[in-house]
Parts: C-alpha cells; sequence; structure tokens
C-alpha cells in the first residue's frame, strides 16, 4: 500500500472513531445545534421588530427581519463546532490515547484528520438544521441551485478553517476546560460585525473593527448569495479569509501536534 493509500485508509479509521464517539456522546453535537437555533429564535422574535425597522437598505424590514438576521445565524452555526473540535482533541490529548496511537503503525496526519473531517461534518449537519429552522419560520432566500452550491461551498471552506485553528487550540491546551474555552471568540466574533445589524450603524471605532475582521465579508457574501444584495469585493475577501484560515490552522496544528511527539 502507498503512503498516500495509507493515510487515507488510517484517516478514514479515524473519521469513524471520531463519528462514533458524536453518536455514543450527543451532548456537545446538541450544543452545536441548539445555540444558533436559540439565537435565531430570539432575534426574530424578540427583537426582530425593533431591529428590523431600524435596517436601511437591507433587503427586507421591519417583520421580515428574519430575511436579514437568518445568514449571519447560519454562519454562527458554521463557527459552533470550533468547541466541540477543541474539546475532541484536548480529551483525546490529555487521556493519553493518542500516545498509544503513535506506538502502531499509523500515519501521523490521521489522528487530525479524523478529528476534522468528522467535525466538519457534524457542523455542516447542524448548519443545515439551523438553515431548516429559518425556513420554518419565515427565511425566504431567492437564490438559484448554482447560488445555493456557492454559499455551501463558502461555508464548508469556512467550516474546514475554524475546524483546523480549534483543533491547533485543544493541541495547546492543558485540560477540557480551557480548550472549551480557547475558540469562545470565534463564535461570537460575528456579533462584532454584520450579522445583527449592518456595520454602518456602528460607532465609529466599532464599525472600523467590523468592516475589517474576517467574518463580516463572509457574512455580506452570504447574504448576497441567499438574498440577492450586492456583493462587491466581499466574495474575493471572504475566499481569501477562509483560505488563509485555512492554511494557518493546519500549519499551526501539524507543527502543535509535532511538539507533543517530543514531550
Amino acid at each position: 500500500m502507498s503512503t498516500l493509500a495509507h493515510a487515507v485508509s488510517d484517516s478514514m479509521t479515524m473519521l469513524r472513531r471520531n463519528l462514533k464517539h458524536a453518536l455514543r456522546y450527543p451532548t456537545m453535537t446538541f450544543s452545536v445545534v441548539a445555540m444558533p437555533v436559540m439565537m435565531l429564535l430570539l432575534f426574530n422574535y424578540a427583537f426582530g421588530g425593533a431591529l428590523g425597522a431600524g435596517i436601511s437598505g437591507a433587503p427586507t424590514g421591519g417583520g421580515e427581519y428574519i430575511d436579514y438576521v437568518a445568514p449571519g445565524i447560519i454562519l454562527m452555526a458554521a463557527t459552533a463546532g470550533a468547541v466541540a473540535t477543541a474539546v475532541g482533541v484536548c480529551v483525546d490529548m490529555t487521556e493519553g490515547i493518542v500516545n498509544r496511537f503513535r506506538t502502531m503503525s499509523i500515519s501521523r496526519v490521521a489522528f487530525l484528520t479524523g478529528h476534522v473531517v468528522g467535525s466538519a461534518l457534524q457542523t455542516l449537519l447542524a448548519v443545515a438544521l439551523v438553515i431548516g429552522v429559518a425556513l420554518a419560520i419565515g427565511f425566504r432566500p431567492d437564490a438559484s441551485p448554482v447560488e445555493w452550491i456557492a454559499a455551501v461551498g463558502l461555508l464548508t471552506l469556512l467550516i474546514l478553517a475554524l475546524t483546523w485553528l480549534a483543533a491547533g487550540m485543544g493541541l495547546v491546551a492543558k485540560t477540557p476546560e480551557s480548550a472549551s474555552n480557547t475558540p469562545l471568540p470565534l463564535t461570537f466574533l460575528p456579533f462584532l460585525g454584520s450579522a445583527i445589524v449592518p456595520t454602518d450603524s456602528m460607532p465609529t471605532g466599532l464599525r472600523w473593527f467590523a468592516e475589517y475582521q474576517p467574518f463580516t465579508p463572509v457574512i455580506e457574501t452570504l447574504r448576497g448569495l441567499l438574498m440577492g444584495t450586492e456583493i462587491g469585493t466581499s466574495g474575493y475577501v471572504a475566499f481569501a479569509w477562509c483560505v488563509g484560515l485555512t492554511l494557518v490552522g493546519y500549519l499551526w496544528a501539524r507543527s502543535a501536534f509535532g511538539r507533543t511527539a517530543k514531550r
């Protein structure tokens, strides 16, 4: 068997292991889904009237605030899986199972690849469920099939980027508790973008941060694809951010995993 085939086979084994863990202990997976769903319901029903009426230039207004906020909440669902990834990697590191893997004839990339792909699949499922809830409560996108494919592709790329970053966080965390706290800024950073309200409604300092942080162009691109709003250069910026974060996360996770082998 070639080196590549060996790595793919071991990665699939690790993927099955992580998916079985997710089915056996569904609490973390449930939390990945529950948080964005609660946010969606809260902002639509509790704050939708006030926030929607104040959004000028949005594709919808007033009682149809759901069409503005749903793409932002869908992106939040894409970020929610980072916590589960960091905790899962840290648990394996602290419980010693990785040391046992190192004594076996297992590809060195298989452990991280299994965690990342497994977490990405769970997060994509969470995104699909959030989209289903959004449609059930009034979200009405007008995207074509090609635009839906582009939106799913963008979300998948973002999920891979955040999952690799979270894997690195899990490797350097000392305890599962600290691993669960480290990715939290990633899950709440969309609030400081255009997920809930347009950036031009924010104070000057916060508006500058919101416009130049990585999640805002992703949100604007996703909103443009689903709702037909203007995308402009946001698509190129969002793609560049996702690719850059994926590369940084991958290199960081590989480096951190290599350093743990020397301890």
